[in-house]
């Protein structure tokens, strides 16, 4: 999962910052959703755009953490959250490591644009899931072994 998650997320970041001008959008669905190339050095919603060494440690983190995790896994759902989860983490993290302005100061390409919702990318979109998945196996009891609180 995870490799797949980055391989798409790298791929389309690659195309948008060859086929789209910076700051204007193509429509895809009018009044809807647009293609629309921004470079983003914070978090969502461009939080923390002054902390992207920071966020590039977190990253780091995060990554090297699930890599760690996943040899305990045995729940299905628990390795698709945490599969999202690296593939996501380490989409972002590859722009903050090879992308301008530097190493871990690099912008993350946003392309993707909904209405009344800020631009985002495949990265963004796998991690998004990837809290619902975990939040949802959590809520349920499961762990990440496969057993449930009940057991």
């Amino acid at each position: 999962m995870a490799p797949g998650v980055w391989a798409l997320d790298q791929a389309t970041k690659v195309v948008a910052v060859a086929r789209l001008e910076p700051g204007q959008s193509v429509t895809v669905v009018p009044h809807v959703f647009w293609l629309t190339l921004t470079r983003n050095p914070g978090a969502a919603f461009s939080t923390g755009s002054e902390m992207t060494i920071m966020l590039s440690t977190i990253a780091i983190i995060v990554v090297v953490t699930v890599l760690r995790m996943s040899r305990r896994l045995q729940d299905r759902g628990w390795a698709l959250g945490l599969g999202l989860l690296l593939g996501g983490a380490a989409g972002n993290l590859t722009d903050r490591i090879l992308r301008e302005p530097g190493p871990m100061r690099g912008h993350v390409v946003d392309f993707l644009h909904l209405t009344h919702w800020p631009v985002f990318n495949i990265a963004d979109t796998a991690l998004t899931f990837a809290a619902l998945v975990i939040l949802h196996r959590g809520w349920k009891g499961v762990s990440m072994d496969g057993t449930h609180e009940r057991d």
